[in-house]
């Protein structure tokens, strides 16, 4: 059976790598180094995908704009403590390495800064799979769509054959407004009912059912 898609996109933290708990617990650590109000588990999740500098500014939309250098300062601090121990979900690699054998063009579209994203795919050895990424200091934040056109652009494929996989609603409206397909996976930092209200083509729980998703309809 042909392939409907040529690329498939995924987002890393929280879709790829098991990192929401460590994201959001180094977001409270660091508002309380500071002083500063500290976000609720919800509120900590839920900026998960954006650009770091975008994050903290809806987690904590008091904090005074002096004190953002030192807040982002924090928060590298509490997660590079954890970054090198943080794992994959089960089955990511798996399907990382089947898809690229299956001749799928692979990308990375993340939240993660430049350096955040190199240091993670050489320490979980998935970097030779991945044609193509995108962090958010490089462009454009999510939802904008930008990091979605500047893949396709890159390796040449088209809105129609290319396929966004991430867990947050973020994810989902970078897909929509590059006029990609998306699988949302309820796995990561987004509850499964904010997902759904959005539409993705599919909502799956693991890789196991991303695995069998994509064997029936990419």
């Amino acid at each position: 059976m042909s392939k409907r898609y040529d690329l498939i996109v995924f987002d890393w933290d929280g879709t790829v790598m098991d990192s929401t708990a460590v994201i959001a617990g180094s977001i409270q650590a660091a508002c309380r180094d500071l002083g500063l109000p500290v976000p609720d588990d919800e509120t900590a999740r839920h900026v998960i995908g954006l650009g770091l500098d975008q994050a903290l500014r809806h987690a904590v939309p008091d904090m005074p704009e002096a004190m953002r250098p030192d807040l982002v300062a924090r928060y590298r601090h509490h997660f590079l403590a954890h970054d090198l121990a943080i794992p994959l979900f089960a089955g990511a690699r798996e399907t990382v390495v089947e898809l690229h054998g299956a001749g799928y063009r692979l990308g990375v579209a993340t939240g993660k800064s430049r350096a955040g994203l190199d240091r993670a795919l050489e320490s979980t050895g998935l970097k030779q799979y991945f044609h193509a990424t995108r962090t958010a200091d490089q462009t454009f934040s999510k939802p904008h769509p930008a990091m979605l056109f500047e893949l396709m652009d890159e390796l040449s494929v088209s809105a129609e054959r290319t396929l966004m996989v991430g867990d947050t609603t973020h994810d989902v409206l970078l897909a929509q407004n590059a006029k990609v397909d998306a699988v949302a996976m309820t796995h990561g930092a987004h509850p499964p009912e904010q997902l759904q209200e959005l539409a993705p083509l599919a909502l799956v729980a693991d890789f196991a059912e991303l695995r069998g998703w994509l064997k029936a309809n990419a």
